[in-house]
């Protein structure tokens, strides 16, 4: 992992008053609740005393009404769990140089929320504890209620540091439309497409465009991230490398250069000679608020909750491909028990009841009961929402499925998040983490030339067949190709410990000129 640099060193004041009970250090209190685990596992703490712990995560800062949420969760987690609770919400502005400055200095927390961006290098520098046995002997409700999975996808080096939360685990990407445009010229909108049939929906989008006078499907300089979303690029951060998810070769692949994905680079650049996408897209720095069409990952029902709400219109989705699950998907969010924590026993307990127990999900979901919510009736079956100003996170905390829906629609959209994943195909490299550390120069090289580009590759600002064969020729002087190399050794490995034998097909380099739409399905990086 990186070293403290001056960046971090200014903001590490700060980072240090995040907590004075946490982990290393973790305070215990005397008091009356039970010390027991509701697993019936045995604490670290003894009995009588209350164990306090720390919680850093991310979200719009720390609620206005803190304090009188911690009235109302801690005496539950005290009765449960012998536990207290302080989560401190670091905004999201601050939360990259804060959440460094933590990590790299050995802070104090005892939970700590991170993700795909951070984990596998917050595990080699040693920061996290290993829980690989610990959570199914102190938490085992917690690890029954994750799929199997889940759990291989967050391991590193065959041990595992982290619990992941359950929730739009897998990859799903919808078309979202304004519906009452779309079919005000005559289109019918479908539930689902594959990425092969994008070009059918040119002259749609140009009916829409010339009843709007704007460009139907506006981008801006990240273009179509979305494109590449059968590949996995095992966690390179780096688009052009890849292994496409149902490969049974489990072949590393120049992305770019693949058929399917040149077709649809190739729809991206008539839509933006056609105006369908707006001209300044490869520079464009935010995205317009509101989109005739666009790409989002989700769910069909969000264009119900957030996406037709979000624009004030009413929206329709079309599910974009297949749902799949990868690394990279369930990696979004994780929560890591420090290595100098005092009680990860405890720190275990607390996560099993944040993601199997509805009332504790609900307050860290929807904040305080009486002020930001309230349940309908006494059943507790539905929850409704007196206001949005709670500035937690609910991504970050633990599962979907056990927060109570709201009463804002009459269904719980949730259900439809689960069945995806249910049903969500798993990445031939799911469990496989890559080491960097040999190529890792050449790596940010390329995808420093790769950030470059972007902008004008995934808006289809410049013909297909002339700006890949250019980003390719840089990244290869650059040391792509031994990267690939290097990739594919580490990928044979972890496919023979799979028991799959693999005989990787050479990588395909294609022209843009020689290509083909391949049946091929796209999504996008996680929203």
């Amino acid at each position: 992992m990186k070293k403290l640099n001056k960046a971090l060193a200014l903001g590490m004041a700060g980072a240090m008053a995040l907590s004075m009970a946490a982990c290393g250090g973790s305070g215990t209190t005397s008091g009356t609740a039970s010390t027991a685990s509701t697993a019936g596992t045995t604490s670290g703490a003894a009995d009588g005393e209350v164990v306090n712990l720390t919680w850093v995560t991310v979200g719009n800062g720390q609620p206005t009404n803190y304090d009188a949420w911690l009235e109302q969760i801690n005496p539950y987690l005290e009765e449960k769990i012998g536990v207290n609770l302080d989560v401190q919400v670091v905004s999201w502005g601050d939360w990259d140089n804060r959440r460094n400055v933590i990590v790299n200095t050995g802070g104090e927390y005892d939970i700590l929320f991170t993700n795909m961006n951070t984990y596998v290098n917050d595990v080699h520098i040693g920061a996290f504890a290993d829980i690989s046995e610990l959570v199914k002997t102190s938490s085992p409700e917690l690890y029954a209620s994750i799929p199997e999975d889940y759990w291989d996808a967050c391991e590193i080096d065959g041990k595992l540091y982290g619990v992941p939360t359950y929730k739009d685990s897998s990859i799903s990407e919808y078309l979202v439309w304004d519906k009452e445009l779309a079919e005000g010229t005559g289109f019918t909108i479908p539930e689902a497409m594959p990425m092969s049939d994008l070009g059918t929906l040119t002259d749609t989008l140009t009916a829409m465009k010339d009843t709007k006078g704007e460009a139907s499907f506006p981008m801006n300089k990240n273009g179509a991230t979305w494109v590449a979303f059968e590949y996995d690029n095992m966690g390179t951060g780096l688009l052009p490398i890849g292994v496409r998810y149902n490969d049974e070769t489990a072949t590393v692949v120049p992305v770019l250069e693949q058929p399917d994905i040149q077709a649809s680079l190739n729809t991206f650049h008539e839509w933006y000679q056609a105006g369908i996408i707006n001209s300044d897209a490869a520079t464009k720095p935010e995205e317009n608020a509101y989109k005739p069409c666009s790409v989002a990952q989700g769910w069909s029902g969000a264009a119900i909750t957030s996406w037709g709400p979000q624009m004030g219109v009413d929206a329709q989705a079309t599910k974009l491909g297949p749902t799949v699950i990868s690394n990279d998907t369930v990696r979004g969010s994780i929560n890591c028990i420090s290595a100098n924590c005092a009680y990860p026993e405890k720190a275990l307990e607390l996560l099993q009841l944040v993601n199997t127990d509805s009332y504790v999900r609900d307050l860290l979901y929807y904040g305080v009961q009486g002020d930001n919510w309230d349940y309908t009736d006494d059943t507790k079956q539905w929850v409704h929402k007196n206001n949005a100003d709670w500035t937690m996170a609910g991504y970050t905390q633990g599962s979907f499925f056990a927060v109570t829906p709201s009463d804002e629609f009459d269904f719980n959209q949730y259900d439809e998040v689960k069945e995806l994943n249910e049903n969500a195909e798993a990445s031939v490299l799911l469990g496989f983490t890559l080491d960097t550390s040999a190529f890792k120069d050449q790596l940010a090289n390329c995808v420093a030339i790769y950030e470059r580009y972007k902008g004008e590759l995934l808006s289809g600002t410049r013909p297909t067949d002339e700006i890949v064969p250019e980003i390719m020729d840089e990244m290869r002087k650059a040391g792509f190709d031994e990267i690939v190399a290097q990739c594919q050794e580490q990928v044979d490995a972890f496919m023979a410990t799979k028991g799959t034998t693999t005989e990787s097909a050479p990588a395909e380099s294609t022209s843009a000129a020689e290509s083909t739409a391949a049946e091929s399905t796209s999504a996008s990086s996680a929203a």
